[in-house]
């Protein structure tokens, strides 16, 4: 899941990125997610990720997870 603003990607760059990788990107956050990618002025979300404790990445963490 994405949220925030992205300052490197658009939302739709970043989710395209992650399918190539072989992601789901879902719209929302359950328990099911494995990653809430948090940018800037992140809200419900982020906040709903960290009740679930769903792992939150920086839009930078998730970068170097991906080029690894």
């Amino acid at each position: 899941v994405f949220t925030g603003s992205l300052t490197k990607f658009t939302r739709d760059e970043a989710k395209a990125m992650a399918e190539r990788l072989g992601a789901k990107v879902a719209g929302s956050v359950s328990k099911k997610t494995d990653y809430v990618v948090a940018g800037e002025e992140a809200g419900s979300k982020l906040t709903k990720a960290r009740e679930l404790g769903v792992a939150v990445l920086t839009e930078d963490e998730w970068l170097k997870l991906i080029e690894e």
